[in-house]
């Protein structure tokens, strides 16, 4: 199954990598983002590095455990007009960590949320 998922970011600049040789094209955007459930029930926050159409880089304040399932919210800013940010709830697992509390995890399923008002 292919999904598609196209968002317009108006004041955000995408800084162009090196030439990419990675399956799905890495966005660098700095996003809030919040494991909400884990495989060790770990409840964190942090911020993305980068995004792709099948995974995610980020940074948190606390050790994730590699190997492990997790859910997690990637928050958007408020588009124009709007009240609510956009939330984006990701179902994954945690693949590697890095240098400087990052960590790698897939993109398997996802749903936009919203917000109550």
């Amino acid at each position: 199954m292919l999904h598609l998922l196209t968002l317009v970011l108006l004041g955000y600049k995408f800084e162009s990598a090196v030439t990419e040789h990675r399956k799905n094209q890495r966005f660098n955007l700095r996003l809030p983002f919040q494991i909400v459930n884990s495989g060790t029930n770990i409840k964190t926050s942090g911020e993305t590095k980068n995004v792709s159409s099948s995974g995610v880089l980020f940074t948190s304040k606390d050790r994730v455990p590699i190997g492990d399932p997790i859910e997690y919210v990637i928050t958007f800013p408020k588009p124009p007009g709007s009240r609510n940010s956009v939330r984006l709830k990701c179902v994954g697992k945690v693949l590697r960590q890095g240098p400087e509390s990052a960590f790698a995890a897939t993109l398997e399923r996802y749903e936009f949320v919203r917000q109550a008002t």
